[in-house]
């Protein structure tokens, strides 16, 4: 019996998914704590992830994790897109590269 350990946040399918290729899943429910801590991690490895291969799937990894921590928070994905659109329209994107090395103050 070979064991391969993981120690970390899956999609809600995964348990089954292993299931039904013959190997059994240990799993257990997190609680809200552990639950929210998980999702930081699980952002950072799915922006790892896109880092190694700039791919739809990867960035579609990255928003569902996201959405999912806006629900936690019960932070709606239509407030987020109007604050998005307004930051945009105030402060620009990020298309132009812009890197600020430095700012000089008159005194």
């Amino acid at each position: 019996m070979k064991k391969t350990t993981y120690n970390k946040l899956v999609r809600d399918k995964i348990p089954e998914i292993i299931k039904k290729s013959g190997h059994k899943p240990i799993v257990y429910i997190a609680d809200d704590k552990e639950y929210i801590n998980r999702l930081y991690d699980k952002l950072i490895e799915e922006i790892e992830e896109f880092k190694e291969n700039p791919s739809p799937e990867e960035l579609a990894d990255i928003l569902e994790v996201c959405e999912t921590i806006g629900a936690y928070y019960r932070i709606s994905l239509n407030e987020v897109k109007k604050i998005k659109n307004k930051k945009f329209e105030e402060r620009g994107g990020f298309s132009k590269k812009l890197i600020l090395k430095e700012v000089i103050k008159d005194d």
